[in-house]
């Protein structure tokens, strides 16, 4: 379970590794693009498709089984190492298949997410420039209260209370007890 484990880790960064590189250029896959289409069926020079990048999942499948099977039968054939020979050995062949799948669509997921974000990060910060000015106009206006007129109106609302405020001889008529 350990080794399994570690299997599909490195294949998770096997994935990652292969769509980062197909997403810089597609040498391989032009090639073999040229060699097997005839010049009308040829890709444009302008397509970044490639093996695994802006690929369909079957297509995707189709590339990593065919790679991985590749490797294992040379591995089977060229080493003492018996792969398919035990259940341990399909096992891993199978996680690492489903591990480098998982790592292509992890790396396709972060490159358009990045993608995304500088496409969108000069709006935001125009966005967060303007609430920032706003912010401080609101502070400055909190601050520079006058206080001449901030006192007048403190005087107005005592002024307001006292005014209103019967005196004591006519709360004590009011009561009855004069």
């Amino acid at each position: 379970m350990g080794l399994e484990l570690v299997i599909f880790i490195t294949a998770i960064l096997f994935g990652i590794f292969l769509y980062w590189r197909e997403s810089n250029g597609n040498g391989a896959y032009r090639f073999l693009n040229k060699m097997v289409n005839s010049k009308a069926l040829q890709m444009s020079p302008n397509n970044p498709k490639g093996f695994i990048y802006q690929q369909s999942f079957l297509p995707r499948l189709v590339f990593v089984v065919s790679f991985v099977l590749l490797a294992a039968l040379i591995i089977e054939f060229l080493t003492p190492i018996a792969v398919f020979s035990s259940y341990y050995g399909v096992s891993a062949f199978a996680s690492f298949i489903v591990g480098t799948l998982i790592g292509t669509y992890l790396a396709s997921f972060v490159i358009k997410t990045s993608e995304v974000i500088e496409e969108q990060s000069d709006s935001i910060e125009d966005r967060f420039e303007d609430v920032v000015e706003k912010g401080k106009d609101f502070i400055e206006d909190l601050k520079v209260r006058d206080p001449k007129v901030v006192e007048e109106a403190k005087e107005e609302i005592k002024t307001n209370l006292e005014a209103n405020k019967p005196s004591a001889r006519d709360r004590l008529k009011d009561k009855g007890l004069l």
